[in-house]
């Protein structure tokens, strides 16, 4: 069905100057933009003058100024119940956007998606788990697979994916596909998918290789076989040329580990850590070994990285806290501030490893499936991805036991997060790591700490283990599309429809498309 009522919500939004939380909740109620939208578009119609119906003119700005001073009446009353929904604290919605924290931003986004889902049929979403902590996600999959609006959303987050998505398309070398299902059925029909198409590309090339065969048998005796070769060879140009599918198989990495570390490694004691002269986290007890993999996760602004940068040293601390004197430490920071911007991914490696390895450097980027162009740009021209990816090459090079890495995954494709991960997983040296990403907390660590309230809890197993497996919610109805082949009209609500259309049948709306289901007006697309 045809709708205005269509949410957007960008991955990189552009604060303007002096923009507030409210005027980007306000202006996420899509209808009233097309209303001060038809609004100007009568202002210019009169203005212009002519031959014009002013009496219908009139009627319908003054039917639309009516509709718009009924929201102005109503908008508080709407934004108290979206604050409530989403635990908005009310005293930053008319501070300036610049002004606010990531963690206060992320908490208008949510507001702004809660507006959207109760306003709009069809919402659009560009990475929405980007920034947002863990409890924040698990709200905006419930909240998306209780209403009743279409979803479009681009995503690397696989467990979101997992719980929201009933198709997922994927878009690969500027070819889409669509599978049934969500990301998990998704990866399991695309390798049987490949695995198919490998078969089939190898019956292909084997069939010709024979034909070829017979061909240059056939040529050593020309005259004898003159008609048979020429058919032969004429058979072979006919035969279909089945692209041969590209390999999906996962790169391996191996992380060398320096091994002069002891049992154990890092141990802290009633740390508490300060910052700004506030005690941002108290009553620290950490006991990391050799080989722990400790993933640390929690609300935005909770302490996460500035707790990374106590145990580096960066950020003053008090209490008891030691580290093994044989740690190496390699460090990933989320910003990246070590890159320079100026120098190409190549240039940026080399400083690192030595000028004379540049084919090792070439090599450690295509790990990262960082290849061509990719590695001869400047570091400004690349996506913050491919950033992440360099930066992740540069922690890795030399021999380190410890790895403390602040959100690993973010910005990174899938295909490299299972690089990465994969390597991770098998890494016998320490990863103290903080993420939101609820996969990589349960396939790379086997310890996990809670940040919240200015405490960090560890507990052993990874997020799965302490959390449980979230209860499985009835994914939205992807309902069923038809073209219509005669018009008809729904007999419930009145709409009409002409032939060509294309009608997505709901299985809550199934009893308006009876007549026309059994009179064969519509045909399953």
């Amino acid at each position: 069905r045809r709708t205005e009522k269509i949410g957007y919500l960008q991955q990189f939004n552009e604060i303007e100057e002096g923009e507030t939380a409210r005027d980007i909740l306000e202006g996420s109620y899509t209808y009233v933009e097309e209303i001060k939208r038809r609004m100007r578009e009568i202002d210019d119609i009169m203005m212009a003058g002519g031959d014009i119906d002013w009496n219908a003119l009139a009627e319908e700005n003054a039917e639309l100024e009516g509709k718009l001073a009924k929201f102005d009446r109503e908008i508080d009353g709407k934004l108290s119940k979206v604050f409530e929904q989403v635990n908005f604290p009310k005293d930053i919605i008319d501070r300036p956007m610049r002004s606010l924290s990531g963690g206060e931003r992320a908490k208008v986004v949510i507001a702004k998606l809660a507006v959207q889902i109760s306003e709009c049929d069809l919402l659009i979403l560009d990475e929405p788990t980007s920034h947002l902590d863990i409890s924040t996600v698990e709200w905006m999959e419930r909240a998306i697979l209780g209403s009743k609006c279409a979803v479009v959303v681009v995503s690397h987050d696989r467990y979101f994916l997992d719980r929201i998505a009933v198709r997922t398309m994927e878009i690969e070398n500027g070819k889409s596909r669509e599978y049934k299902g969500n990301y998990s059925a998704y990866v399991e029909k695309k390798n049987l998918d490949v695995e198919r198409q490998m078969k089939e590309w190898e019956r292909s090339e084997s069939a010709k290789k024979k034909q070829q065969d017979l061909a240059n048998q056939m040529a050593h005796d020309y005259r004898r076989y003159t008609t048979s070769y020429k058919s032969r060879l004429t058979m072979i140009e006919k035969m279909e040329d089945k692209e041969r599918p590209e390999d999906t198989k996962d790169i391996n990495i191996r992380i060398q580990a320096a091994h002069k570390a002891g049992k154990n490694v890092l141990i802290a004691e009633g740390m508490s850590v300060e910052l700004g002269g506030n005690t941002i986290l108290k009553d620290i007890n950490l006991d990391i070994e050799k080989g722990d993999h400790l993933g640390i996760f929690g609300p935005n602004g909770a302490g996460k990285s500035t707790l990374l940068k106590a145990i580096l040293g960066e950020v003053p601390c008090r209490g008891e806290m030691w580290l093994a004197p044989g740690a190496k430490v390699g460090y990933y920071s989320q910003n990246q501030e070590g890159l320079d911007l100026n120098l190409t991914a190549e240039e940026q490696l080399l400083n690192v490893i030595g000028q004379d390895r540049k084919a090792d450097a070439r090599n450690m980027l295509a790990q990262f499936l960082l290849t061509g162009d990719d590695v001869t740009h400047k570091m400004s021209t690349l996506s913050g991805g491919q950033r992440a990816k360099v930066a992740m090459c540069i922690m890795m090079h030399g021999e380190k036991n410890v790895l403390i890495l602040d959100e690993p995954t973010n910005y990174v494709d899938i295909q490299s997060k299972h690089i990465l991960e994969q390597a991770l997983a098998e890494y016998d040296g320490v990863v103290i790591a903080v993420t939101h990403d609820r996969y990589f907390l349960d396939n790379v660590c086997n310890k996990v700490a809670e940040v919240a309230e200015g405490t960090v809890r560890v507990y052993n197993g990874n997020y799965t283990d302490l959390k449980g497996t979230p209860e499985p919610l009835k994914p939205a109805d992807p309902g069923v599309t038809y073209r219509v082949l005669s018009p008809f009209t729904n007999w419930v609500n009145g709409k009409k429809y002409a032939k060509g259309d294309k009608v997505t049948v709901y299985e809550k709306d199934a009893k308006g498309f009876e007549n026309a289901l059994n009179q064969g007006k519509l045909k399953k697309v």
